[in-house]
């Protein structure tokens, strides 16, 4: 198209579609044009034999352009193929000048010489030409079929006999009325080219639309996807250690997110939890937590302890995550049948034990800084904690105490004493239960900003 270009295959697709409805639009016309031209020459006998049978041959001619029009439109639309300018262009001069060719040669001798540019009903085709004109969703080609309608009409009323006025000369109704029906004309295709534009605009936003809807769709799959893979990554299953009850849980706040926990079972018989903390959430987060949990379990199989491991961990790390990237850890190793256990943060903190016994709470801070902080990992000591009957180890990320209700109070760290406090009796799985009740509940509604994940470890 001359204006503008068709420039996206859904455009196009859609222009060749609405240029079909306008070609069976211009056949239909034709089709009830024979038919009350039939009925006025074998019915009322109005048309004279030499001007009907003209008549028939150009509708003919026409129709059967138009047909092949609908068949190269047709092709385009299977194969794909891009009409281009020159096409719409020679198409809409050829279609438009019609008419002037019925009022040319086609008018009849009946009618007075000053008459004959006006009292063709073929004046009226031009109206319907440049009305159709606006389903080929281009304001220049509207322009242009008004434009070649108002000279193709001047043209055949010069054949006619007709002479424009003379400014300050008086002429005739009948002489000035050519120059206001071509005048009109004109105006008709600027007016359809404005029509034409605003139908543009509204067929353009639809298909951004439904194009942004058709990426949204695909984006959720493949976040579908991902979220899949990341839960398959978790545990299925609990371990199972004499002397310990433990369990894990994980809820993103969007379909991926940057938090997993984990435990791993060494030749020895001891097991090693573990809980990360990617910051950010979605699916960067969700990919660094993947390497993290890959690199940490073939670490934990090598290393002879848990400082060599992190070192390696660390180190491994660091060389994936960009500047402001880290990753909080912590480790626990679990003896079975022994009350030992072995903790080590990096970064992450607080850690809740709670002494049964003694029923008080104690929280421990990181021993290290976050992986990824610095290319060497240096720590303090680990932990070695003693777990009686009935004590617990809570690992869980910022995201619980965090949490803010519609008042903006946080959950915090009492909150989370206490919901431990009251579900002290239950297994390691139904005190995870109690705490995320417990967070919904204090949210009042508020949406999840930060993923969930908790690791109960419980002396037996």
């Amino acid at each position: 198209m001359a204006q503008e270009q068709i420039k996206s295959p859904a455009f196009q697709n859609a222009a060749l579609q609405s240029e079909r409805l306008r070609i069976l639009g211009v056949l239909g016309f034709m089709t009830i044009l024979v038919i009350v031209t039939a009925v006025r020459v074998f019915v009322i006998h109005t048309v004279e034999a030499a001007s009907w049978a003209w008549t028939f041959f150009l509708v003919a001619l026409v129709m059967a352009y138009e047909l092949w029009m609908l068949r190269k439109v047709g092709l385009a639309l299977k194969s794909s193929i891009f009409l281009g300018p020159r096409f719409w262009i020679l198409s809409t001069i050829l279609e438009t000048s019609i008419p002037a060719l019925a009022i040319a040669f086609l008018t009849s001798a009946r009618v007075e010489t000053a008459y004959r540019p006006l009292a063709t009903p073929a004046v009226l085709v031009f109206f319907i030409l440049i009305i159709l004109s606006t389903l080929r969703l281009n304001p220049g080609i509207c322009v242009l079929s008004g434009a070649v309608a108002a000279i193709s009409y001047i043209c055949a009323a010069l054949y006619l006999g007709w002479r424009p006025p003379i400014p300050g000369v008086p002429a005739p109704v009948t002489q000035t009325s050519v120059s206001l029906y071509a005048i009109t004309l004109l105006l008709g295709g600027l007016v359809a080219g404005a029509v034409a534009r605003e139908i543009r605009k509204h067929v353009q936003s639809a298909l951004r639309e439904a194009e942004t809807k058709q990426k949204l769709e695909a984006v959720q799959h493949d976040l579908e996807v991902a979220r899949s893979i990341q839960q398959s990554l978790l545990p299925q299953g609990r371990p199972q250690i004499a002397g310990f009850d433990i369990a894990g849980w994980n809820h993103p706040a969007d379909d991926t997110g940057g938090d997993y926990f984990d435990w791993t079972t060494l030749p020895n018989g001891r097991v090693i939890v573990s809980l990360a903390d990617v910051t950010g959430h979605g699916i960067g987060p969700a990919l660094l937590a993947a390497v993290c949990h890959a690199y940490a379990r073939s670490n934990f199989s090598i290393a002879q302890n848990l400082p060599a491991a992190f070192e390696h961990i660390n180190q491994e790390l660091g060389a994936d995550l960009t500047t402001g990237r880290f990753v909080t850890f912590v480790a626990a190793v679990c003896c079975p049948g022994c009350p030992e256990v072995e903790m080590l943060s990096a970064g992450h903190g607080p850690l809740f034990l709670y002494s049964r016994p003694e029923d008080r709470f104690t929280t421990m801070n990181a021993h290290a800084l976050p992986f990824g902080i610095c290319p060497g990992f240096q720590s303090d000591p680990p932990a070695h904690l003693r777990l009686h009957a009935g004590d617990l180890i809570l690992l869980a990320t910022d995201g619980f105490f965090e949490w803010e209700n519609d008042r903006g109070e946080q959950f915090g760290v009492p909150r989370i004493e206490g919901v431990m406090r009251a579900s002290r009796d239950l297994a390691a799985s139904e005190i995870i239960s109690q705490l995320y009740d417990a967070v919904i509940g204090f949210s009042n509604g508020t949406k999840q900003q930060d993923d969930l994940t908790a690791v109960v470890i419980k002396g037996l």
